[in-house]
């Protein structure tokens, strides 16, 4: 049973310290009460031990589920119309309902003096499917093996609700086709008149917050807005590290369209 569908579950959880909320800054709140308007809040559920195998790469994770109190709050009010109807068959429309992020945590957060961190944006065809068009599976698989060989560990923040730079798989399949036509990625979102980017990193920052506090870490990016976006949310203590990888005849046109839009790459990076 899904804990939202259960309050019996959800109170057990809370109860052993499996499901905490935090506020923006990383700080606990209590799980029982609801945030005020307009505050952001996260649940996070875990950790739960998770073996990770990505082709050659296999690690044991410390996986913990993340939403959004908000977001929980509207499937708590559907799921208790799907308890009142009997509707078992409907409960996969909560699923649909909520945008669900994972952390994976490599090491003991408490011995932590400079982590290594990778905020990983979801990609069905990169991360699923192994699609050559983007970077995205091998940067992630990259990822967890640097962070894994990394001395000080670290963590990857799994972003579910960043899609296509944040428009959502059904568009990207529609910039996909533009791109085939001779557009790059940014000139295919402007055309359907979407912003190049419109990816927010709030849940991100509350979730390093909390894991990491006021120590310095070492973020996995070559993409400066990634930095700037996390360190106007108060993460300033940031130390960018180069994450190339994956580069092909099918991505090498992406990959230059990024670079001329501001990502720190060079010619020699996607040649």
């Amino acid at each position: 049973m899904f804990t939202y569908i259960d309050p019996s579950v959800r109170s057990q959880l809370i109860d052993a310290g499996k499901l905490i909320r935090i506020d923006s800054q990383g700080r606990r709140l209590d799980p029982n009460q609801q945030p005020a308007h307009g505050e952001l809040a996260v649940n996070l559920l875990g950790p739960i031990p998770l073996p990770v195998h990505l082709g050659d790469l296999e690690v044991t994770a410390d996986w913990y589920a993340s939403v959004r109190s908000t977001e929980l709050g509207k499937v708590e009010e559907l799921a208790s119309e799907l308890r009142q109807q009997g509707g078992q068959r409907l409960f996969s429309v909560l699923a649909s309902s909520m945008a669900v992020n994972s952390v994976l945590i490599l090491g003991d957060p408490k011995t932590w003096e400079n982590p290594l961190i990778r905020v990983h944006s979801s990609c069905l065809t990169g991360d699923v499917f192994g699609s050559e068009r983007c970077e995205c599976g091998p940067q992630l698989k990259s990822a967890l093996a640097a962070i894994k060989d990394d001395p000080q560990g670290g963590m990857v923040v799994y972003m579910a609700g960043h899609e296509g730079r944040g428009i959502g798989l059904w568009a990207k399949a529609a910039t996909y086709l533009l791109q085939d036509s001779g557009q790059n990625t940014y000139q295919a979102n402007r055309q359907l008149g979407l912003p190049d980017d419109c990816r927010e990193f709030s849940d991100a920052a509350a979730l390093i917050h909390f894991f990491v506090g006021n120590r310095p870490f070492r973020l996995l990016t070559n993409n400066p807005k990634k930095i700037n976006d996390l360190a106007a949310l108060g993460l300033d203590q940031v130390t960018r590290v180069k994450h190339v990888t994956g580069v092909g005849d099918w991505n090498r046109r992406y990959l230059k369209a990024k670079k001329d839009w501001g990502h720190a790459l060079s010619e020699q990076d996607i040649e």
